[in-house]
């Protein structure tokens, strides 16, 4: 297949890259310095700014699938990335066939219609990301239009650590392993990650992947 990513720098977003490589599909990482980024076999690397369609649009046309796996921070803000989502979801028939978005935590429903960031509990520093990302989420769920979307929760915990290839997979709700903790590598991430792009089994829905 061929992919586009947006964000391949990133502790996730590299984790997809390998993933994805590994895999033989072809990848096109679109960054504000693809000199960051050095030339690897299935790999091509351009310059792309998310807050100015006409530098990516390029890049995504006749691609299999769009992975966005941007956060909000580090200069970029939670209304440029509503904004890309919005950008993605008026793409032209003829451009990405489907986009998979790497969404945060927060919008985990810890009870029926009661997302954890908006819980007494939720960690104050991550907050303001939390609520950004579910507005993209928020965002995707309210248009018909676009290529189909999969917006990909992580564990409440996700860290860089082993590749193990075994994961569960979740909806809505946070999951939680044998010891009561929510938590993925960013590795195992990456395999739920690529292997929903080639199974095709999660359409216009969120999920979460979890141990």
């Amino acid at each position: 297949m061929k992919l586009a990513l947006f964000g391949a720098t990133g502790s996730i977003g590299s984790r997809i890259l390998d993933e994805a490589l590994a895999r033989g599909h072809d990848v096109v990482a679109i960054a504000r310095d693809p000199a960051r980024l050095p030339a690897r076999e299935g790999f091509a690397a351009v310059a792309g700014d998310i807050t100015a369609p006409a530098t990516y649009r390029p890049a995504i046309e006749g691609i299999d699938a769009v992975v966005v796996s941007v956060s909000p921070r580090g200069g970029t803000t939670g209304a440029q990335l509503v904004a890309l989502a919005r950008d993605l979801q008026d793409l032209p028939a003829d451009a990405a066939k489907r986009l998979f978005w790497v969404g945060g935590a927060g919008s985990l429903e810890v009870a029926p219609g009661v997302r954890a960031v908006d819980t007494p509990d939720f960690p104050a520093e991550y907050r303001a990301e939390a609520l950004a990302l579910a507005e993209v989420l928020d965002t995707l769920r309210g248009s018909d239009a676009g290529p189909d979307w999969t917006f990909v929760s992580p564990s409440f915990v996700i860290a860089p650590g082993e590749r193990t290839g075994r994961y569960r997979l979740g909806g809505d709700a946070p999951l939680f392993d044998a010891d009561g903790n929510s938590r993925i590598s960013n590795e195992d991430f990456a395999v739920a990650l690529l292997d929903r792009i080639e199974k095709d089994d999660a359409r216009r829905r969120r999920i979460t992947v979890g141990y």
